[in-house]
């Protein structure tokens, strides 16, 4: 049975659904396709959910500001109240440890400049607020079968504090909160639903065809499929302008007990970010800590070609790297014999920057590239694309003329050309997960 819409979205993870609310509190006649069961069983659920601010530019930074001021006041944000629950946001801060890819004389101004709020820290002061962490400076990481990874330190490191950082507490129950709300403004949800088709018409995008036959018309279709967006592009022809690559990785993150003091009297510890040793965690529940990877350069890159082959599955070797190196900064850390923990796929960008943009093909719009280090940005994605869509759609030139946004809780106007399909490579990157 085929069907009318004005906006075809495909993927209902976060990103996802933050577009169709934006879309749909436009007035718009939404439809969000999904080749899963559920809003953000895809790469969402495997989502750390980190919410902090450094970034490599003004407008990166300025974006998670601004996203985090929507995530304080959810319930306002998406409007409603989901039956199923409502996500929270958890402020517990985040350490930043000094590294030479990413020195603080390069973030603190653009803090400084986005307005957000931060505490620079010398080696005793790291060492008075994050208990039982280990100072030394072991840079750049290694393997931990390299026989230089248990190489004692030659100094001390710093840090950055930044108190207004923390975590979401359900990725997944976030994204059903934005389904949720887009689906109380009319929008409807396909579910286990796989897209075989994008339809042109007179040289723009006209709507897409399912693997069941199902045909559904739409001028403007964007692609929010995650680590599956370059096989929608392929369908949709494009990606030929595009100066930035973009693959899908798999990742995995790891569930430990807490260390010894890093929970106080019912305070979540910090979440710290480890690029020295190549590493980052933050609290979890019941008294845990997720141990992620910074995509290390002593790390082989997981890049697969079809997300759908990827081990679901922790393995024993990333999680000995992971631990171990977690272990090495926090000397309270207990590491269990047995991995726990959640893989996923990312759809990484070749700078880490994500694209949010039109494409060569009228109508047919992208948010892809978001690389393990977007979902805090949700908020705002949702809002820079209903923006787009609108601006171009009445014959703005975004490419020769970028779209600017300005935020509504913090003043910041974001060019929007900093995530550009044509955009010049971000040298500024860290050339990891932290972007």
């Amino acid at each position: 049975m085929d069907r009318d819409a004005e906006v075809i979205v495909v993927g209902a993870g976060v990103m996802g659904g933050s577009i169709a609310l934006e879309l749909a509190k436009r007035g718009l006649n939404v439809v969000v396709i999904d080749k899963l069961g559920a809003p953000g069983h895809g790469s969402t659920s495997a989502s750390s959910a980190i919410v902090r601010f450094n970034y490599s530019t003004i407008d990166g930074v300025a974006t998670s500001w601004e996203s985090k001021q929507c995530w304080v006041e959810w319930s306002d944000h998406v409007g409603v109240i989901d039956d199923a629950g409502m996500a929270r946001f958890q402020q517990t801060g985040m350490v930043v440890l000094d590294t030479p890819i990413a020195p603080r004389e390069k973030v603190t101004p653009l803090l400084l400049a986005a307005g957000v709020p931060y505490e620079e820290w010398d080696a005793a002061t790291l060492r008075q607020r994050v208990a039982g962490v280990d100072t030394g400076r072991y840079w750049p990481p290694k393997g931990i079968d390299e026989p230089a990874f248990f190489d004692g330190a030659t100094e001390e490191l710093g840090a950055l504090f930044m108190p207004d950082a923390g975590f979401i507490d359900d990725p997944q129950l976030a994204a059903h909160n934005l389904i949720f709300a887009a689906q109380s403004l009319g929008a409807l949800t396909m579910f286990n639903a796989v897209v075989s088709d994008v339809i042109r018409v007179n040289g723009r995008a006209a709507g897409v065809r399912l693997e069941n036959g199902t045909v559904i018309h739409a001028p403007v279709v964007v692609n929010a499929a995650g680590p599956w967006s370059t096989q929608l592009n392929r369908l949709a022809g494009v990606g030929a302008d595009f100066s930035i690559g973009v693959r899908p990785m798999r990742q995995e993150v790891h569930y430990l007990p807490a260390p010894i003091g890093y929970n106080v009297a019912g305070q979540l510890g910090p979440s710290l970010a480890d690029m020295d040793l190549g590493t980052y965690m933050r609290p979890g529940p019941g008294d845990t800590i997720y141990v992620g990877g910074t995509a290390p350069e002593c790390d082989p890159l997981d890049w697969i070609d079809n997300p759908d082959d990827a081990n679901p599955a922790v393995t024993a070797t990333t999680y000995a790297n992971q631990a171990t190196r977690a272990a090495r900064r926090l000397s309270t850390l207990r590491v269990p014999t047995s991995p726990k923990g959640v893989a996923g796929v990312y759809d990484v960008a070749e700078d880490w920057t994500p694209i949010y943009d039109r494409t060569e093909l009228a109508g047919f719009y992208v948010a892809m590239g978001t690389s393990g280090n977007q979902f805090k940005n949700a908020p705002l994605v949702g809002l820079f694309l209903a923006t787009l869509i609108e601006r171009v759609e009445a014959g703005h030139d975004h490419d020769g003329d970028p779209v600017r946004y300005v935020g509504e809780h913090t003043g910041n106007i974001i060019n929007l050309g900093a995530f550009s399909r044509k955009r010049s490579f971000n040298a500024s990157s860290a050339g990891n997960v932290m972007g």
